[in-house]
């Protein structure tokens, strides 16, 4: 959650850079303005790898959703029938 205290202007920031740093370190996000709008927001290591792995979740599950949509549409094919295919192309014997 953005709190008041973190948002900061640019200017600010690269004077006092070290010391913004470490309150970042404390945790939330710093959001940085320029000319009183949001110019960039800057975010732990730790809070964006978490972030990050949130959004690999997400995209995971919505690729799932798909496949499942997909096949409840009747689209794709039987597993064996790939199989087979590549099993011909290869030319590996049935049963290995």
């Amino acid at each position: 959650m953005l709190q008041l205290g973190n948002v900061h202007p640019l200017t600010d920031f690269l004077r006092n850079a070290k010391t913004h740093l470490k309150r970042l370190q404390r945790g939330g996000p710093l959001v940085l303005t320029v000319n009183g709008r949001v110019a960039a927001v800057l975010d732990s290591p730790s809070s964006y790898q978490k972030l990050m792995a949130a959004r690999d979740r997400l995209e995971a599950v919505e690729g799932i959703r798909r496949g499942l949509a997909s096949a409840d549409a009747g689209e794709g094919r039987p597993a064996e029938e790939v199989f087979e295919k590549i099993r011909r192309k290869h030319k590996i014997p049935r049963g290995t």
